[in-house]
């Protein structure tokens, strides 16, 4: 199998309304598609309700409390866990909405374009600005639900202020030689491997053909896929045929030895150990609860 170039790798589509490009809405813990590593075209500015878990950013960790705030850029390869009783507010808006102010504010999408380099995805909890942040969020989610009269005016006015200190405030200063834990082309090449695991999770991968995609050496490629995604690549597979196997046992009527050897497991009591193991129940719970 071949890498497909990068812009034929898929990203996520948004939906967003071509005139009101912004949506706003709590997610209450985290499912299994924010689980599994993703990348989307829409920014994103999450901000924390309750609880705590903890995001994988391009190989990063940064766990989150009550309070908090997140930036995700449109490039940001990502996943989400949840740890204790989550519920986050989740903003996602087209950049491009704001294209008329580059004009006159060339660095309001700074804090996204400059990821990593001059600001971080999780912002400091402590700063003394990040209450006046909170409350912009907030606002802007309830005009955003009110769609009272002018309430995309003050939406988008509440955005480019939440930009504005970001961009003024939030910047930091990376010391010499600290880096990010993956650099771009260690990205791009995890993303491919991803996606060809996605596109034929049947296909029994081995560790050899996966670090041949990525054209590195095997353990070499091992540990670049655990500093980028978190788990090493074959348990990440492991992940990804069994929430395909869910969707099977949710939607279909296949049978479950069907599902199994669909979704790229050579026995049925393999399927049946490693379902059990991650869910802590037996496919055919997923099955009784759907019919």
């Amino acid at each position: 199998m071949t890498l497909l170039p990068s812009a034929d790798i898929p990203r996520e589509k948004t939906k967003l309304n071509k005139r009101f490009p912004i949506h706003i809405e709590d997610t209450v813990g985290v499912d299994s598609g924010y689980q599994k590593l993703h990348w989307h075209d829409a920014l994103e500015i999450n901000l924390i309700k309750s609880g705590s878990g903890y995001y994988i950013i391009n190989g990063e960790t940064f766990e989150f409390r009550q309070g908090d705030i997140l930036l995700i850029n449109s490039n940001d390869l990502h996943c989400a866990y949840e740890t204790r009783d989550l519920i986050l507010q989740v903003v996602s808006f087209d950049g491009g909405w704001l294209t008329g102010t580059l004009r006159y504010d060339p660095e309001i999408l700074a804090p996204f374009k400059e990821m990593g380099v001059n600001f971080t995805n999780l912002l400091d909890r402590e700063h003394p600005r990040i209450g006046l942040l909170r409350s912009l969020l907030l606002e802007m989610q309830l005009e955003h639900d009110s769609e009272l009269r002018s309430h995309t005016s003050l939406v988008y006015a509440c955005l480019h202020q939440f930009l504005a200190y970001v961009n003024r405030d939030f910047r930091f200063a990376r010391k010499d030689g600290i880096q990010s834990p993956v650099n771009a082309a260690q990205l791009e090449k995890v993303r491919r491997v991803i996606h060809a695991m996605e596109t034929d999770l049947a296909h029994p991968w081995s560790l050899q053909e996966l670090a041949e995609l990525a054209f590195l050496s095997p353990s070499r490629f091992c540990d670049v896929f655990r500093r980028t995604v978190g788990v090493p690549p074959q348990l990440y597979l492991i992940q990804l045929r069994l929430e395909k196997a869910v969707a099977l046992l949710e939607t279909t009527d296949l049978k479950i030895v069907d599902i199994a050897m669909e979704c790229g497991f050579r026995t049925l009591s393999n399927f049946n150990r490693l379902f059990n193991r991650h869910f802590g129940y037996a496919p055919r719970t997923v099955r009784k609860r759907t019919s």
